[in-house]
């Protein structure tokens, strides 16, 4: 798997929690499903101010997408490309609409008890960092995520993850930046693959060289 990938750090994300990790520009991280079944929420912030974050509303006009595809890049709350997307194996299939699950979801989903949650894995793993957040984000990009536009292009569909074990995307850092990750605790609502919607591990590792490099492009204007 990605053996000419070269990297300086590989770790897992325990199901059910999160990482953070901190890229210099240049760097990539790669996001390993290594069950095939497990959505992965991220979120990217400016390593210099952390109030420059990844913002998924401007990076959908940046990129003329719902989606990105490899080459394009993912953009922040000032409109710079903080992370762009050299590599997929997976069918391509992830989702920039959906809110990443917080504890008051759970709450709404019935959960009487604590439920673990991708929005406190976000401030867990940048705490591990050192790093306070100035407030909170829910609008992730949730990596291998299935969420269908429907026929009449207003409904949305929500189904599992359709990877399969080993696939990985790359992204690059256009910045130096903070990337947080959370392994989806969901197990209610079924997102997960298989059927099952058991929460899984996943792993990250740190590249230095060796992964596509791809052209920065420009923010789309029309024509």
């Amino acid at each position: 798997m990605s053996a000419e990938f070269q990297h300086r750090e590989a770790m897992n994300i325990p199901a059910r929690y999160g990482k953070a990790v901190r890229l210099q520009k240049g760097e990539a991280v790669q996001v390993i499903n290594l069950h095939g079944t497990q959505v992965v929420d991220c979120w990217a912030y400016n390593a210099e101010d952390v109030s420059e974050y990844m913002c998924m509303e401007a990076t959908r006009v940046w990129n003329q997408r719902l989606n990105p595809k490899v080459g394009d890049s993912f953009i922040t709350s000032q409109r710079h490309p903080i992370l762009t997307l050299v590599a997929d194996t997976s069918p391509g299939v992830h989702d920039t609409f959906m809110a990443a699950c917080d504890a008051r979801r759970y709450e709404l989903l019935g959960c009487t008890e604590p439920h673990r949650n991708c929005h406190d894995n976000l401030f867990e793993g940048m705490s591990e960092l050192g790093v306070t957040l100035p407030h909170g984000n829910l609008a992730s990009f949730n990596i291998f995520m299935n969420i269908q536009v429907q026929p009449d292009g207003i409904t949305l569909k929500t189904l599992p993850v359709v990877t399969k074990p080993g696939d990985y995307i790359v992204l690059r850092a256009e910045m130096d930046c903070f990337v947080a990750f959370s392994a989806c605790p969901q197990d209610i609502v079924s997102i997960q693959g298989q059927g099952d919607n058991t929460p899984r591990d996943a792993e990250l590792r740190i590249l230095t060289s060796g992964f596509p490099q791809v052209q920065l492009k420009g923010a789309w204007v029309p024509a």
